[in-house]
């Protein structure tokens, strides 16, 4: 049984899950994906995230394309983002007017849609005035092409110099903000969430699960298993996210998982879903097992006495994995004359 939850003070209900799409059309096929989707929308999940940059595309064409075959674009309230590099161009990145309102046409098309109901700065951008990127989100609600607009990544005092400039300027403001929050990584609880909550916005953490390493599959040695997250040689930034601290985590989690007769990463994410403050985790399932495991957690309960474990394992606005700080890096991607 799903029970909904107000998202932010948009009136709009949406599932305790969000669905993230940066699998599909990536390691994740078309047709696995396709079944993915129905399989969350069956089981009452009806807030599904991607983003333009997510296998260049892809992600959102097979978003698209399930939505389409199934009917059921009116049903979901669907989310994306732009401010990713999309091109070659001097202006193909960053949230400037030119690049937002280019990426919303692109990412409409091919979400095969007439609007957006969440549009999102996957990053901010330090080279643009906010003012020049709310005006431009101004005007693509007002044209109808997005519902509302959200953060992803920003520091509590970006967003609420935003929402400074939307009072004085008169325009839309943000409704949601995602950032990174996991039991390895609470650096989140500080000021993100007593910020979102202050100013009414919705919380939607991304890497419940700390990018897996919350999930009870790895083991405490250097090297992992092939194939996985942690153990894909080809991401050595991942590692930064990945600690003794987080195996003892695990390691607290094990008994605790086991007399709720759930697994680890259903326990860890359970937990995020009901930390004080937050929405709705993003989950982003690779495969079915994944999703089916996923939704498990929608059925399992937090006590206060978990809690206290929890606390003791990594205290609040504590870390032992970085995430909350490298989502705040800066665009060291452009380079200005």
């Amino acid at each position: 049984m799903v029970n909904y939850k107000s998202f932010g003070r948009t009136g709009v209900n949406v599932s305790p899950l969000v669905l993230g799409c940066m699998m599909f059309g990536g390691r994740t096929s078309p047709e696995d994906s396709y079944t993915i989707i129905d399989r969350a929308l069956d089981a009452g999940i009806n807030f599904l995230d991607t983003a333009n940059v997510y296998n260049s595309g892809q992600s959102e064409e097979v978003v698209g394309e399930a939505l389409a075959r199934s009917g059921s674009r009116d049903s979901v309230f669907l989310a994306t983002k732009a401010h990713s590099q999309m091109g070659d161009g001097p202006n193909d990145l960053g949230n400037s007017r030119l690049h937002i309102v280019q990426q919303c046409e692109a990412s409409l098309r091919r979400l095969q849609t007439d609007r957006i109901d969440l549009y999102q700065l996957h990053r901010p951008d330090r080279h643009i005035a906010i003012d020049e990127t709310l005006r431009a989100f101004d005007d693509l609600i007002t044209s109808g092409k997005v519902n509302y607009i959200g953060t992803s990544n920003f520091g509590s005092w970006q967003v609420v110099e935003s929402l400074w400039v939307s009072k004085e300027l008169g325009l839309n403001r943000f409704v949601s903000d995602q950032s990174p929050y996991n039991m390895a990584d609470r650096r989140i609880e500080r000021e993100q969430i007593p910020m979102c909550q202050t100013y009414g916005l919705a919380v939607i953490p991304w890497s419940p699960m700390a990018g897996g390493g919350l999930t009870g599959k790895y083991e405490r040695t250097a090297k992992q298993a092939p194939g996985t997250r942690f153990g894909d040689e080809t991401r050595s930034g991942m590692m930064s996210r990945f600690s003794d601290g987080v195996m003892d985590i695990v390691d607290g989690l094990r008994p605790i998982a086991e007399a709720k007769g759930c697994t680890v990463a259903q326990l860890a994410l359970a937990w995020v879903m009901h930390q004080p403050g937050v929405t709705a985790p993003l989950v982003g399932p690779r495969t079915m097992e994944q999703l089916e495991d996923n939704l498990g957690a929608i059925d399992v309960g937090i006590t206060d006495e978990d809690r206290t474990v929890i606390d003791s394992l990594n205290p609040p606005g504590g870390h032992v994995a970085n995430f909350y700080e490298a989502s705040f890096a800066p665009n060291l991607h452009r380079v200005l004359g």
